[in-house]
């Protein structure tokens, strides 16, 4: 299951390696254990709104080589740092990732995923405060086809008071594409009558 653009993660080094004229980062963040799922990423300092925080990170590739590169994945692991970027672009934070990947699906998130010019960032949309977990919503894609036993794979446990209970997006993509269609076709409400198609 890919993460929608909207839609993943990478370990980060706790201390730059030191090089002349090279300067150390001051990253507001770390990587720990998470109540949620496996790794997080925490703030370690306070984080204001509207902050880029990290950007995602990782190889670049088609949807296709994303395909291939992980077929041979056991059916109920649907574990994988894929985000995709556009009809073209997958970015996989298992190779070559940085901290980003690790940050979690929170269905009440205090961050979420920016694409500028196919590149990834996750911003802050909250005040985020010493030692919270940063969290976006991934929105999966998925398709009203998909088989439900792999769709439970993506149960959510973040734990939010409104948590939907999954990662996946509320509404799966084949179903968004036929009303996106439909939109398409459908006059605007105040078009000339002339501009309306006949039944």
């Amino acid at each position: 299951m890919k993460k929608k653009p909207q839609q993943h993660h990478h370990a980060h080094m706790r201390a730059a390696t030191r090089h002349a004229g090279i300067p150390k980062v001051d990253l507001s963040f770390e990587v720990r254990r998470s109540r949620i799922h496996g790794r997080g990423v925490y703030a370690t300092r306070h984080i204001p709104i509207g902050t880029r925080v990290v950007e995602y990170l990782g190889d670049r590739i088609s949807h296709e080589e994303a395909d291939a590169r992980y077929e041979d994945k056991a059916d109920d692991d649907g574990h994988t740092f894929l985000f995709v970027v556009d009809d073209e672009i997958c970015i996989d934070a298992g190779v070559g990732g940085n901290a980003a990947r690790f940050i979690n699906h929170s269905c009440d998130p205090n961050c979420e995923t920016i694409i500028e010019d196919r590149r990834v960032f996750i911003d802050a949309i909250t005040d985020i405060q010493p030692g919270e977990e940063l969290g976006y919503d991934y929105q999966l894609t998925w398709e009203s086809t998909d088989d439900p036993v792999e769709l439970a794979l993506y149960e959510c446990r973040c734990g939010a008071a409104q948590c939907r209970g999954t990662m996946l997006d509320l509404v799966p993509l084949d179903r968004k594409r036929k009303a996106e269609r439909q939109a398409r076709r459908k006059p605007p409400r105040d078009a000339p009558k002339s501009a309306r198609r006949k039944r």
